[in-house]
């Protein structure tokens, strides 16, 4: 896993093969980031990362200058590995909770700027994860929250959908309060 940007640019941290998230590809992450920068003002902007897996996200949007990042793992040896690379790169800015994200979802009182999810692609409740964030209303005014899937969902027709953008097999649908 390599951070693309900012103040932990070119950091490379060894993911365990014991792990089995799939991290978004630095290909498509990228290209994603390129996107942000232009829209995104990185240390104005609180983020939440759903379904952290290895926190490769969490820690880009630390790296980008994010004050607070919010990073949920339900995963035990997950949560640990993002704790530990927490340590590793003294990113004060990341709290790692153990958590479920659609609890966290359900009871969280903060609000973000910018909101990314990477659930497992055979997640099936995955559809439902739009709703349920502008449902409970986590977003602030003009904040984006971005789902990573695959080709087996379309968003298309929601209503606070923003953009698409595909990248392989890697797909990112943005919405926008």
């Amino acid at each position: 896993m390599r951070i693309i940007g900012g103040k932990y640019k070119s950091r490379i941290i060894k993911v365990p093969a014991k792990l089995k998230a799939r991290p978004t590809t630095d290909f498509a992450r990228e290209n994603l980031f390129n996107i942000l920068n232009n829209i995104i003002d990185w240390e104005e902007t609180t983020a939440l990362d759903l379904f952290s897996g290895t926190g490769s996200i969490s820690f880009e949007l630390a790296s980008r200058g994010c004050p607070r990042v919010v990073s949920i793992e339900n995963n035990s040896l997950h949560h640990k590995f993002i704790c530990n690379t927490k340590d590793t790169l003294k990113a004060d800015e990341v709290l790692p909770l153990r958590t479920d994200s659609f609890k966290f979802i359900s009871s969280s009182k903060e609000k973000f700027d910018l909101i990314f999810a990477d659930p497992p692609y055979d997640l099936e409740s995955l559809n439902t994860i739009p709703d349920t964030i502008f449902k409970n209303e986590l977003l602030n005014d003009n904040g984006f929250f971005i789902l990573e899937h695959s080709m087996n969902n379309d968003f298309s027709e929601h209503k606070n959908l923003w953009k698409e953008k595909k990248y392989g097999s890697v797909h990112f649908s943005i919405f926008k309060k």
